[in-house]
């Protein structure tokens, strides 16, 4: 299943990338938009372990709008890609999807991880990213010193990665896992259910997710401690592309103080003037963008062509972002 839903028809297709082939959704606006009227379009990329299902309720908050999200190599029906990840790597992934749908330049939204490869991507291709809107990411995450490569991982994505080198007997099996997942209790879905069922894939006569530990250990590693993200930010600072970021109270497992204590991001924010920035409250790391109420305001702040920010089509305030 790809998320098809009223509002959108999903087109999936393969983008050729060095190593194989990169599993793309765009979502077409429908009804299509009027004849000879511009349709906007935008890029979503997902988070660490994620794939581009858990764009959905984000999608559905668009009306009219064209949205393109790949599954990143290493997930998902991208999970097959030969060679090395790293933010690099997918950042010339997506110039290489743009490249394949003939788009010059468009708003980037990253997601967790995402975010980090959004910010790279625009630092690497400044004249493809019209604008950025980062949820829950993007900016250096506070990890200790003196942490051993597995320590980081742990520190940053605890079970979110533990459960990466579990085995599943049935579908059944692995959502129950994810029902009792407390980021999730007050939010769960039938969107959620697809998103996680789309997540398993069959290993022997039991089922693992597709996403390997290995990848991920790799692609936190390369976000949290190597010097991509501190480059790319530094790039930023003079390119002048807008960029907004999200951030949350609560982490992955629904807990304070997320991945930005409040306590440090008046100085990190300092250290970027260039970008904007809003906390919502009412969101941990996950339903800010996998639940109605956290998508639409995730939808309201991406700056869409003829549009203002937060009045985009179709969309409403939320007058409490509330669960």
């Amino acid at each position: 299943m790809v998320g098809e839903m009223s509002t959108h028809t999903p087109r999936p297709i393969d983008v050729p990338v060095p190593g194989g082939a990169l599993r793309v959704i765009v979502w077409e606006p429908s009804p299509p938009a009027a004849p000879g009227g511009p349709t906007p379009t935008v890029l979503l990329v997902h988070g660490v372990t994620s794939s581009h299902l858990a764009w959905v309720d984000v999608v559905a908050a668009l009306p009219g709008v064209r949205l393109i999200a790949p599954d990143l190599r290493g997930r998902g029906r991208s999970r097959d890609v030969a060679g090395p990840a790293g933010m690099v790597r997918h950042a010339d992934d997506l110039a290489a999807v743009l490249d394949h749908l003939g788009i010059d330049a468009l708003p980037v939204v990253g997601h967790s991880m995402g975010a980090f490869v959004s910010v790279v991507l625009a630092a690497r291709h400044p004249a493809r990213v019209r604008s950025l809107t980062l949820v829950d990411g993007g900016l250096p995450l506070p990890i200790p010193a003196g942490l051993t490569p597995d320590q980081v991982v742990d520190a940053v994505l605890g079970p979110t990665a533990q459960r990466l080198s579990r085995r599943f007997a049935s579908r059944e099996t692995y959502l129950d896992f994810w029902r009792d997942h407390p980021a999730f209790a007050a939010d769960w879905s039938a969107t959620i259910e697809d998103y996680f069922a789309y997540d398993l894939v069959p290993d022997g006569e039991a089922f693992r997710p597709a996403t390997s530990y290995e990848t991920t250990a790799a692609d936190t590693i390369d976000l949290t401690t190597g010097q991509t993200l501190p480059a790319a930010l530094a790039a930023l600072a003079d390119l002048g592309i807008p960029a907004h970021l999200i951030t949350v109270p609560r982490g992955l497992q629904d807990e304070p103080p997320g991945l930005y204590p409040a306590d440090g991001l008046t100085e990190l924010l300092a250290a970027y003037p260039w970008l904007t920035h809003e906390r919502i409250e009412t969101r941990n790391h996950y339903t800010i963008v996998m639940s109605p109420a956290g998508a639409r305001l995730v939808a309201g702040a991406i700056p869409l062509p003829e549009t203002q920010p937060g009045t985009q089509p179709g969309t409403q305030p939320d007058q409490e972002a509330a669960r």
